[in-house]
């Protein structure tokens, strides 16, 4: 008769010793493969903000710890590795709530993924907690070594069911974790009284609600950065379709992306104004967008010369988009007031002087703008075709020479170098 079933007696706990021994077995193994995959994660995750990377293989005693915790008796074996989730972790932590889908998405691309799970998706809205995306993936087989670690290795199976742990967390995910962990978790303590729960809570909140207002300024700068990039780009196309008017003879297409604008945007501070400013210059309300930008120059109290450096500029630009260049140079010039060292605003006031054939003044605005930041290779190619109108074929093959190192030489540049070609044929 079976005593030990018939008492209901539970299986002998295996010598913990001996576990030790194969879990310290598998040490370097481990290791590597965590190394690997962090690499691998590092290698392929493409983000707009660089994440950064916590990895550790699960100490021994935290690991018997668990496996005491979740494992079944009868799943203690002291003759093969006992796998958890988690004894190989990589921690991804994310600048914003955005890069959390977007990892876990490239995660799945790459990876052979066996499960997810979202924490603290089910709270609902009046409960605060852990959250965090937990992800296990299997074990590439290019991440383990090539070879044997040493001779003693060569009979060491991989489990099937060994599993790398990938969690994705922001910035402040992963502090209220660690902090809680410390609090309540390893110290093995959970309050009890309302007052100290409601703190715990509290502070809780009011990072979730840091994380949403931090995702909010950056959906906000996103959709900023993409005004202000189409309409620096209908400032240039503009720009080159004057010159071209004024040179027929170095004409040539050229082609861009179709811009895709984005919604008009709502009243308030400054920073909606601008951004309402330049989403009506991008789509051709210039007068609107003149009238904003006056308002904010001059209203009480007056901003900050931050402020009025970017409004000034940017009025500049609604201003030549309107043919207005007399009222444009004023502005850029304004600008370089309140910050001589804008050379955007320097190569802006240069473009409009030479569209009004002042090339001599064109070169000046130029100098000052590549002495400031000299790997403009647009700068180089305007004080070329300047130097061309004046005669000065030197000098503008010159400039064009090193518009071409700096990687610009598309079919403007290739017109002017043929005419200066042709000139200096002339010459001989």
């Amino acid at each position: 008769m079976d005593i030990q079933k018939t008492l209901d007696i539970p299986p002998v706990l295996p010598e913990k010793n001996r576990i030790k021994s194969i879990y310290d077995s598998y040490s370097n193994l481990f290791n590597i493969i965590l190394i690997n995959i962090e690499q691998g994660l590092k290698d392929n995750l493409v983000l707009a903000s660089s994440p950064t990377f916590k990895s550790r293989v699960k100490s021994f005693s935290s690991y018997y710890r668990k496996i005491l915790r979740v494992k079944k008796m009868s799943e203690l074996k002291a003759d093969s590795l006992i796998c958890i989730t988690d004894m190989i972790g990589i921690r991804v932590i994310c600048a914003f709530l955005e890069d959390l889908d977007v990892v876990e998405q490239q995660i799945k691309e790459k990876y052979n993924v066996k499960e997810i799970e979202h924490k603290g998706q089910a709270n609902n809205f009046r409960e605060f907690g852990y959250e965090s995306v937990h992800i296990l993936i299997e074990i590439p087989p290019d991440c383990l070594p090539d070879q044997p670690l040493n001779p003693a290795e060569k009979t060491l199976p991989l489990p099937p069911d060994l599993v790398c742990e990938i969690q994705i967390r922001t910035i402040l995910q992963d502090a209220w974790a660690e902090v809680e962990h410390e609090l309540v978790y390893k110290s093995e303590f959970s309050p009890f009284d309302m007052p100290l729960r409601r703190k715990l809570a509290s502070m809780n909140a009011s990072l979730s609600l840091a994380d949403i207002i931090f995702q909010e300024i950056r959906d906000y700068q996103k959709k900023f950065q993409k005004e202000v990039d189409d309409r620096r780009f209908s400032f240039y196309e503009q720009a080159d379709n004057l010159t071209r008017s004024s040179a027929p003879e170095l004409v040539s297409v050229r082609r861009g992306e179709k811009i895709q604008r984005i919604s008009p945007y709502v009243h308030g501070t400054i920073d909606d104004m601008l951004l309402e400013a330049i989403h009506a210059h991008n789509t051709g309300d210039l007068d609107k967008a003149i009238q904003i930008y006056t308002v904010i120059i001059e209203s009480d109290p007056v901003p900050p010369v931050a402020v009025l450096t970017v409004i000034y500029k940017h009025r500049g630009m609604a201003y030549f988009a309107k043919n207005e260049f007399t009222k444009a140079l004023a502005d850029f010039q304004k600008t370089i007031t309140y910050d001589a060292g804008n050379f955007r605003a320097l190569y802006y006031e240069g473009i409009v002087y030479s569209v009004m054939n002042s090339y001599r003044e064109a070169i000046e605005c130029f100098t000052k703008s590549l002495e400031i930041n000299e790997f403009q290779s647009h700068a180089h190619y305007r004080r070329a075709l300047a130097h061309y109108k004046l005669n000065e074929y030197t000098e503008a093959l010159e400039d064009l020479g090193d518009a071409a190192k700096l990687g610009l030489d598309d079919e403007d540049c290739q017109a002017l170098h043929k005419k200066l070609i042709e000139k200096f044929d002339m010459k001989m």
